[in-house]
């Protein structure tokens, strides 16, 4: 498996969260996520202003092999969505923790992170799957 970014949390269902500061959060999926999928041909990203609790379906990421829903890992506001992945969804196998993140949000709960997998408990479910 890749390096996995430290400083990220992740979900056992292969999304990872970056805690950007004063509240808010990146969204996206993981390497091993995007590896299983095979090339991402479409993203449907949430609304931006659409409210999301943890675990709820929040995105659709499609391949060539299958689509896959995306959860959210924290509570909160879409405050932003990356619209560039409309038309380059490739993005998302190129660079799945840079320029590949789905979505940010405004935590409504911050110490929802702290729920999270950080990398290494991560690296242990990905290794099962």
């Amino acid at each position: 498996m890749s390096e996995l970014p430290q400083e990220l949390r992740y979900l056992d269902t292969h999304e990872w969260v970056r805690n950007e500061g004063d509240g808010i959060a990146t969204i996206g999926i993981t390497d091993h996520a995007q590896d299983s999928l095979g090339d991402v041909v479409y993203v449907e990203l949430p609304e931006v202003g659409r409210v999301l609790s943890v675990g709820e379906e929040s995105a659709v990421v499609e391949s060539v092999k299958a689509a896959s829903d995306i959860y959210a890992p924290v509570s909160g506001e879409v405050i932003a969505v990356n619209e560039a992945l409309e038309d380059e969804p490739e993005t998302v196998n190129n660079s799945p923790y840079g320029d590949g993140w789905f979505y940010k949000v405004r935590m409504s709960d911050p110490s929802e992170l702290d729920e999270l997998l950080d990398a290494d408990g991560y690296r242990e479910v990905a290794e099962e799957s």
